[in-house]
């Protein structure tokens, strides 16, 4: 076998670690996208079910029906500009609520995003408020609840009472505004004999683990903010393992509830006075966050009010962000888990977001975002290019040194550094636009794959859903042939142009002077092509224009200075010999 079979040989081999060992660690490291939305038919886009997407489906072990659930017991309900569901008033729960801004599928008339549904059914989910304490007579699970008007809606408050018997009057005020926000105020009034002591709590019951994946890059699960520190985690396995008591936490603000990747059910008591708080959970998956104010002394004749917040709805940047400065709940933003590149990615995704108001189309954002991108790094690209050219123009001389000091490491160091400060050359500075790429490159990735706004964005022709990989393979002849290919091979035509546009820019760079390298990089391209196939077509598309500026770029650089194409054959004067 001949040297260059056997660098082939070794190069297919190590690409093919890198694919196999890839699909084995990038759902915990670099979760892919969302479930694929459209299917190809006969060369068109047909929208997918998409159950993943319903945070609480009635899945197959569903006790009961839920439509039937909800007629069992009256409710006032709830109609907002995004929001529409009911309060059950027994019990005194929000258990039933829909998201009207975002649909199930892409699909035209898809039903909405189910966030909550009621006890009894097999995903249930939902929010409850009450009090604890010894010798009162408290309301329960099945108290129901007196209401005075029958509608929930920005500005039209309803108010719960229940009167114990005993002198003491319950009240939970419920007022909602034009988003995601519910505030709960929780009234005892004792006019009775003697005084009472409660305990007011409120907490979010759910029947279920996310149906999003919990990885590196994306927490779903349980999240909290305590003292000003957002937590992620634990997640629910590590939950299931806590046993009966629980992950108990005690904060002055803060807030704690249940995030998926794109919803969150969370409860935020007044940010100024202390509070305890606990995860916990019970058979059959159910799982439970849970607050609980300090406990207060109501003297006959007098009332006692707390006031919660509810959060239930879309993880919205906008929205998230506005609630901690109007309403001061502490790092409610950080919901969405922007991890430690925030400083990059919150800049990007405003940058991106105020592009696609102003175009209307996310696509052609993400393509003129990435061209900022480039124009921005434009001079540390020159600068990269010139670094390589002058690496390529040494090269010989280099290679001379090599030989000359090949028994002598510490010489050809010295001569090494010599040569570089002589002809005026960084090794160093080819590797900055790659280390400042990186982590704008994973920025995007993260502000892609998290952020609702890109959630069921189209582009152009067969492109419905940015979030989603490519629908349209070659596999099965575009959707001519009707069947599904497996995950390995169905490869879009969005990630074949990423290799295509890989192979061209690689082909534009020095080759490298390793055998074994050269056909690495000659098949890498390839390679990144299936690793990136289950990516969302979003980040695909900036990839490719990326690349596609990138070889314009490299192109005006070679045209610009010719002489650095090609690189001289250089000699080094032989070394004196010593005079004996």
């Amino acid at each position: 076998m001949n040297s260059e079979n056997r660098n082939l040989i070794l190069a297919i081999i190590l690409s093919a670690l890198v694919l196999f060992g890839w699909s084995v660690v990038s759902n915990r490291l670099l979760p892919t996208a969302t479930p694929a939305t459209t299917r190809i038919v006969a060369g068109k886009p047909v929208p997918l079910p998409q159950p993943q997407a319903d945070p609480a489906q009635d899945g197959p072990l569903a006790a009961r029906d839920r439509a039937v659930v909800l007629r069992e017991s009256p409710r006032v309900r709830i109609a907002t500009p995004k929001l529409a569901g009911s309060i059950n008033l027994r019990g005194a729960r929000i258990d039933d609520l829909t998201l009207t801004a975002y649909g199930e599928t892409i699909a035209k008339n898809a039903p909405p995003i189910r966030l909550l549904s009621p006890g009894g059914t097999g995903d249930a989910y939902f929010a409850g408020f009450g009090w604890t304490g010894a010798g009162a007579a408290l309301p329960g699970a099945d108290t129901v609840w007196t209401a005075d008007g029958t509608t929930l809606a920005p500005g039209r408050p309803v108010t719960l009472s229940w009167n114990n018997g005993r002198g003491q009057v319950y009240r939970l005020r419920f007022a909602v505004d034009a988003n995601y926000m519910f505030t709960v105020t929780q009234t005892v009034g004792n006019a009775g004999t003697g005084p009472v002591a409660v305990q007011p709590y409120a907490l979010i019951s759910r029947t279920g683990v996310s149906k999003d994946p919990d990885g590196w890059t994306m927490h779903t699960g349980p999240i909290s903010t305590i003292d000003g520190k957002t937590n992620y985690g634990p997640n629910f396995k590590e939950l299931d393992g806590a046993g009966a008591t629980g992950i108990s936490y005690s904060s002055t603000g803060g807030w704690l509830g249940f995030g998926d990747k794109y919803w969150l059910a969370a409860l935020a008591p007044e940010q100024t006075v202390p509070f305890d708080a606990a995860f916990r959970a019970g058979d059959g998956q159910r799982y439970q966050a849970q607050l609980t104010n300090r406990s207060r002394v109501i003297a006959p004749g007098k009332q006692s009010s707390v006031t919660q917040h509810f959060f239930a709805g879309a993880k919205e940047v906008a929205t998230l962000d506005g609630y901690e400065s109007s309403l001061g709940i502490s790092h409610l933003g950080r919901a969405i888990d922007w991890g430690w590149f925030e400083i990059l990615e919150k800049p990007i995704f405003t940058v991106l977001d105020w592009l696609f108001k102003a175009v209307g189309n996310f696509g052609v954002a993400i393509i003129l975002l990435t061209v900022l991108v480039k124009a921005l790094m434009f001079p540390i690209a020159q600068k990269q290019f010139q670094s390589m050219a002058g690496m390529r123009v040494i090269q010989p001389k280099m290679k001379l040194l090599q030989e000359r000091y090949k028994d002598d490491k510490p010489k050809l160091q010295a001569e090494m550094l010599e040569l570089y400060k002589t002809e005026k050359v960084n090794p160093m500075s080819g590797c900055l636009p790659i280390l400042i790429q990186i982590p704008i490159g994973y920025a995007l990735y993260k502000v892609l794959m998290l952020t609702i706004e890109m959630r069921h964005q189209p582009f152009a022709l067969w492109i419905k859903d940015l979030s989603a990989p490519d629908p349209l393979t070659p596999v099965n002849l575009f959707g001519m042939l009707a069947f599904t290919p497996p995950h390995m091979i169905a490869i879009g035509v969005i990630p074949i142009l990423l290799g295509v546009t890989q192979y061209f820019q690689f082909k534009l760079n020095p080759a490298p002077a390793d055998p074994t390298q050269a056909q690495i990089f000659a098949i890498m391209p390839w390679v990144f092509m299936f690793i990136m196939a289950p990516y969302a077509v979003g980040l695909l598309l900036y990839w490719i224009t990326s690349n596609l500026l990138t070889i314009a770029q490299q192109s005006w650089f070679y045209s610009r200075y010719p002489g650095m194409k090609t690189a001289p054959v250089a000699t080094i004067k032989p070394a004196k010999t010593p005079k004996k």
